[in-house]
């Protein structure tokens, strides 16, 4: 008991520095990153060239010895790197389209830590990732919906209503992809993808979720035709 007493400080003061360390990070990377999807080529480009074999090279530290779900997260990565490419050079709301994602991504990682903190409650997926529950997963819907409106609004593009319907669905799409990296963790035995940014661990626990609603915003895309979700 004195020993766990006497931990409680120390596991406080390092919850405390890896917050500090993941908002540096994010105040460093977020403008940067923000900046490349503003002006598009090259810079978006040139993220895209050094991110993906970081990407990749994650991927196959998770997935040793299981070579069928190497090959599909290979093809699946590559698909989200030409997903991202594909939308934002498209002519007339290509920058639109990847910053209405982000903000949707962004705003449900953010709502979903901040309610599940606060609210608690059943478990989401515990035998996946423990930390994550059910009012986490409602409160990342919700923040979705207001950032895909937000963005919606901002720009002068589609409809309020319909963005934030879209958005909580897309909170959805990247929770399942937040899980499915989450159970390579957890099968490979390791707390993080790596060790590039941090306080945030490897760069696939940054964007994993936005790799899946890159995939599904470009298909939907293709089948809808058009410039969905706009039109």
């Amino acid at each position: 008991m004195a020993a766990s007493a006497a931990d409680a400080p120390v596991g406080r003061v390092r919850r405390h520095r890896g917050l500090v360390l993941r908002i540096l990070s994010a105040v460093v990377l977020g403008p940067l990153v923000l900046a490349a999807i503003w002006f598009g080529f090259p810079w978006i480009d040139l993220v895209a060239a050094v991110a993906a074999p970081l990407l990749l090279s994650e991927w196959i530290g998770l997935t040793r010895g299981r070579p069928l779900l190497r090959l599909f997260t290979i093809a699946y990565t590559l698909a989200a790197v030409v997903a991202l490419l594909w939308l934002r050079h498209q002519p007339g709301d290509g920058r639109e389209t990847i910053i209405w994602i982000v903000a949707c991504i962004w705003a449900t990682d953010i709502g979903a830590y901040a309610v599940g903190r606060a609210a608690g409650g059943a478990k989401l997926a515990p035998r996946i990732s423990p930390g994550k529950t059910w009012s986490g997963l409602f409160g990342g819907m919700a923040w979705a919906a207001v950032a895909s409106s937000a963005v919606g609004y901002a720009f002068g593009l589609g409809h309020t209503f319909t963005l934030a319907a879209i958005g909580a669905g897309l909170a959805v799409v990247g929770q399942m992809g937040d899980l499915f990296e989450s159970a390579a963790k957890r099968r490979a035995g390791v707390k993080d993808s790596g060790t590039l940014i941090p306080g945030h661990g490897g760069l696939l626990d940054r964007v994993d979720g936005l790799l899946a609603v890159l995939v599904v915003v470009a298909l939907t895309r293709l089948i809808v035709g058009g410039g969905w979700p706009w039109t």
